[in-house]
């Protein structure tokens, strides 16, 4: 461990041989003590959050995860497609609270699979859920607050689209496990993702200079040596394109009324060990993150693992990937931050080294308003009381 954390990552064979022994309570030990090291290397004593609203476009969507409660169907009492007024009146919401962030995250394709939702496009002069999409991101952009887009597979041409008007786009991995389509797994109806498809997404984003968040998705069934070769991969596309600006590591919790509603969570103290090895295969420069409203009662444990980065809190709305997880309060998350000897500091949907060392990363217009947004160190002026600047 000591060796790795010198000289900077772990490399695969290394990774694989703690992986197998992660169960070990003194193996565990060692790779939370190596992540930590690791990221007081890159990162110092910061911990990072961005203040956001969340903004579901559409919750149509043709692939059918077995986990997932997000995507309704057309005809569900719950189906909803957010009209341009309600965007406009989430983001006021947000710039009124100091949000910076607008996540605009959505379900696939909804249009290859249902007519209904074809036909409401076309009659709204519209060829795709995209075109919506670079509407919508626009009136976010317009009105004071930076998208930060996740609408799942997205064509280059889809993607230069919606450049000008996001300051970070992203799609999480999730697992490079081709056993996860086959019949009976997680993504055995999902289209979108084949892993060959999403690392393909992520190389293309690479080379139209995106900012770009991916994210290993813990316990839908992979396996630890296939955890590893997830987190190697998006290494891999890093090392190619420098454009991956965060990776997320996020535990899986069943749900009810899913096919996996039975199946067995991580524990915290296996999820902890996954975000560590994260931090030390990605190294010590890149912002791995762990959403705290998925594990409420083990920041502190978290905050051992390496991680340098909450995500996205909000004031204003929920997770509404996961809307039994209510988000931490900003002065909670501080508190407890703080008392594990960190300093919580806000940024923007797009990290500071991007904003500041990459220009070619952003159209001009969204990165002379990232950078109206932010201090002169790239991350954003504090809008919270008691986050500190950095």
């Amino acid at each position: 461990m000591a060796e790795a954390v010198a000289a900077g990552r772990l490399e695969r064979a290394a990774a694989g041989r703690l992986a197998a022994a992660i169960g070990d309570p003194s193996v565990r030990e060692t790779v939370l003590d190596g992540a930590a090291e690791s990221k007081r290397r890159g990162h110092g004593d910061v911990v990072s959050v961005s203040k956001n609203v969340f903004i579901p476009l559409t919750n149509l969507c043709r692939d059918r995860c077995a986990y997932c409660t997000f995507a309704k169907q057309p005809e569900s009492a719950e189906a909803r497609t957010y009209t341009l007024s309600e965007v406009e009146q989430v983001v006021a919401g947000g710039v009124a609270t100091g949000c910076r962030e607008a996540l605009f995250c959505l379900g696939d394709k909804p249009e290859v699979a249902y007519k209904s939702y074809r036909d409401w496009l076309a009659a709204n002069g519209l060829r795709s859920t995209t075109e919506y999409l670079v509407q919508a991101c626009q009136i976010g952009f317009e009105g004071g607050i930076l998208p930060h887009t996740n609408a799942g597979i997205l064509s280059v041409e889809e993607m230069q689209a919606l450049r000008p008007w996001n300051a970070s786009m992203g799609l999480m991995l999730e697992s490079t496990s081709q056993r996860l389509r086959e019949k009976g797994g997680a993504h055995y109806y999902c289209p979108d993702k084949d892993p060959a498809v999403r690392l393909r997404m992520h190389d293309e984003a690479g080379q139209l200079r995106i900012p770009f968040t991916s994210g290993l998705l813990l316990g839908i069934g992979e396996n630890a040596d296939e955890r590893v070769d997830t987190l190697f991969a998006i290494r891999d596309v890093d090392d190619r394109h420098g454009h991956i600006q965060e990776v997320i590591v996020q535990p899986f919790h069943a749900k009810d009324a899913t096919p996996m509603a039975g199946f067995p969570s991580l524990s915290d103290e296996e999820v902890a060990c996954w975000v560590a090895m994260a931090r030390l295969i990605l190294g010590p420069r890149m912002n791995v993150q762990a959403p705290p409203n998925l594990a409420p009662s083990v920041l502190e444990l978290l905050l051992r693992s390496g991680l340098n980065d909450w995500g996205g809190v909000s004031p204003v709305t929920i997770d509404f990937i996961n809307p039994e997880a209510p988000w931490p309060a900003f002065a909670e998350l501080r508190r407890r931050t703080e008392a594990a000897g960190q300093t919580l500091v806000e940024r923007l949907p797009v990290y500071p080294e991007h904003l500041l060392e990459h220009p070619d990363f952003f159209d001009p217009r969204i990165r002379e308003f990232a950078l109206s947004q932010a201090q002169a160190t790239g991350f954003a002026k504090p809008s919270e009381p008691g986050v500190e600047a950095a």
